[in-house]
C-alpha cells in the first residue's frame, strides 16, 4: 500500500527527514508536546474549578428531552480507535504530516484556553468513563473526558476533514464520524448542546489560523497530486 501510495505522490518520509523540512518537523513534535503540557495544566485546573459550589449544571434545550443512553463503546473505544487509524493514515501521506501536526497542537491549545474560561457543573445523569476499564483509564490519562467547551469529539474530525478537504472519501468518512460523535456525547449527556453545534465552526476557525501560521506546510497539501 505504501509503495501504490509513493508512485501516486513523490513526496515521501525521505523529505520530511530532509534539510528543507526537518526542522518543520521538530517544530511540529515540539509545539504538540507543548500543547499536551498546556491541555493537562488547563484540564487540572477545570477539574479543581468544577469542585466549587459556583460550578452548577445549566439547562439545555436538547439534554432536557433528550434520554440518556450509555454510547462508552463509541465515545472512548470509538474515540481511541479513530485517533490510532488517523495517525496511521496520515502517517502513511508525509506530505500531510507537517500541517496536521501543528495544526493538531493550535487545536488542543486553543481548546485548553476555552475551557479554562468559564466553568459549568457536569449536567446530571451524565455517563462517565468507567474507573476499572482500560480503554477508559487510557481516555482519562489522555484527559479527553474533561472540559465541555467544545467538544473535541465533535470538532477534531472536522478539521481532519477541512485538511483533507480535496479526498473526497477521507472527507466523507471524517465528516461522518464528527456526525456521529456529536450526536453520541448528546445522548450520553456528557456535552452541553452548545459545545457540540459550535465545534465545527470553531475548527474552522482553527483551520484557518493554522493556514496562516503554517504556510509552507499547508503548501506541501496545496500541491499535493
Amino acid at each position: 500500500m505504501t509503495e501504490e501510495l509513493e508512485k501516486r505522490d513523490s513526496f515521501t518520509f525521505r523529505n520530511i527527514f530532509s534539510p528543507a523540512h526537518q526542522y518543520s518537523l521538530l517544530g511540529a513534535l515540539a509545539l504538540l508536546a507543548l500543547a499536551y503540557v498546556f491541555e493537562h495544566y488547563a484540564n487540572l485546573y477545570e477539574l479543581a474549578y468544577s469542585a466549587r459550589p459556583t460550578s452548577v449544571a445549566v439547562g439545555d434545550l436538547f439534554l432536557d428531552n433528550l434520554p440518556v443512553v450509555n454510547l462508552n463503546l463509541i465515545i472512548i473505544e470509538g474515540a481511541l480507535l479513530s485517533i490510532v487509524l488517523t495517525l496511521l493514515y496520515v502517517l502513511l501521506r508525509p506530505r500531510y504530516l507537517l500541517f496536521t501536526l501543528k495544526a493538531l497542537a493550535l487545536f488542543i491549545v486553543i481548546r485548553a484556553l476555552f475551557i479554562s474560561l468559564t466553568h459549568i457543573g457536569i449536567y446530571p445523569g451524565n455517563i462517565g468513563p468507567d474507573e476499572f476499564g482500560v480503554f477508559d483509564g487510557i481516555y482519562t490519562y489522555l484527559n479527553l473526558q474533561v472540559g465541555f467547551f467544545f467538544s473535541g469529539h465533535t470538532g477534531l474530525p472536522f478539521l481532519m476533514a477541512l485538511i483533507f478537504w480535496e479526498k473526497k472519501n477521507t472527507r466523507d468518512v471524517f465528516l461522518f464520524l464528527s456526525f456521529v460523535f456529536g450526536i453520541a456525547v448528546l445522548l450520553a449527556h456528557v456535552h452541553y448542546s452548545i459545545d457540540v453545534f459550535a465545534a465545527p465552526f470553531m475548527a474552522y476557525g482553527i483551520f484557518e489560523l493554522a493556514k496562516r501560521f503554517f504556510k509552507n506546510d499547508y503548501k506541501l497539501i496545496e500541491t499535493a497530486p
